[in-house]
């Protein structure tokens, strides 16, 4: 298998070439073009219990898997916005991630839901992606993506985190303790602890739909 990596940073699509026999399981929806010797199955991953966990963490409830048959082919993939891509290989390996940042991956792979790493109330709690095993992950970022090497501790703002390092700590809470931060919600920061590799992004999609919502059609009651 080969792939490629086209239109980085701000518009990425990778677009991966595959033997025949071969497969890449995809998040649905990200499919942009595919020769005709590639073939699609939608399945439900690891059972029900794990479409559930993938779904609470923002994900799909199923994924899509690609073969080639008959023959080698090449299918393009990208994510439902504008950004980079980042390729990870893992070995034996596992990754955090936040919801929406899983695209694809090849090999002997396994994505769920889960807390661990989480901690504060349930309110300021939230699902993330746990992927795990060997083989090679695609994920994508909103904007440009920046790979940080965390040697103690290291603070990001909750909507700029994309993916971590499993044996770094990690922590949610308030930017504030003071009682307007609990009246005007003040934004979430994410604390890293540890040593390890931290992927963050230079936008952010809850900035963005902050900065829209004025701006949204209002159906008018009518009297």
């Amino acid at each position: 298998m080969k792939f490629d990596i086209v239109s980085a940073p701000s518009y990425s699509l990778v677009e991966l070439n595959l033997n025949a026999g071969e497969s890449v399981k995809v998040e649905p929806g990200a499919m942009a073009w595919m020769d005709t010797t590639i073939k699609a199955k939608t399945e439900m991953e690891g059972g029900l219990f794990a479409g559930f966990q993938r779904k609470m963490a923002g994900e799909s409830f199923f994924l899509n898997t690609y073969t080639a048959e008959g023959g080698s082919g090449t299918i393009g993939i990208a994510p439902g916005y504008s950004g980079d891509i980042i390729k990870r290989e893992l070995n034996d390996e596992t990754l955090y991630m936040e919801r929406g940042a899983y695209l694809c991956h090849v090999g002997n792979i396994e994505t769920s839901a889960t807390w661990e790493g989480f901690s504060g109330t349930f309110a300021e709690g939230m699902f993330g992606l746990r992927v795990s095993g060997t083989g090679l992950l695609f994920f994508g970022s909103y904007g440009d993506v920046q790979e940080v090497e965390v040697d103690g501790s290291y603070t990001v703002d909750n909507g700029y985190a994309v993916a971590w390092e499993k044996n770094l700590d990690y922590s949610i809470g308030r930017s504030g303790r003071s009682i307007r931060s609990f009246l005007f919600s003040d934004q979430l920061i994410c604390h890293f602890h540890g040593h390890g590799k931290l992927w963050v992004q230079t936008r952010s999609p809850r900035n963005l739909a902050a900065w829209v919502h004025p701006f949204r059609r209002v159906k008018q009651k009518s009297d």
